[in-house]
């Protein structure tokens, strides 16, 4: 498995693909298939056989994953799509942002 720059819980912003400009949080981060789900973001009709849970059954809107390389983070300081950068501070590696040199 590779190392991820994106984690669940960051914002980000899809810079290719049909969706392209939105902006939303991760949601989970599929790392075997170098996959996130994003909130809000590539949305799919998934039809639904009645069960238990829902015994009406019918069609079902949900997050499909999309690919990591169509993802960037978004700087919470200049609000726009930045690089990740690693570094050590003390005895800790951080992420920071290549724009503005912030730890995210």
């Amino acid at each position: 498995m590779t190392k991820l720059k994106i984690k669940s819980g960051d914002l980000v912003k899809v810079i290719a693909g049909d969706h392209k400009g939105a902006e939303g949080k991760v949601v989970k981060v599929l790392r075997e298939d170098n996959k996130a789900i994003v909130e809000g973001v590539n949305m799919v009709s998934k039809h639904t056989k009645p069960s238990a849970n829902n015994p009406q059954g019918g069609i079902v809107k949900k997050e499909a994953p999309i690919h990591i390389s169509n993802l960037a983070l978004v700087d919470a300081k200049s609000k726009s799509a930045t690089k990740v950068g690693f570094k050590m501070e003390g005895d800790k590696k951080v992420r920071f942002s290549k724009k503005s040199n912030q730890v995210l």
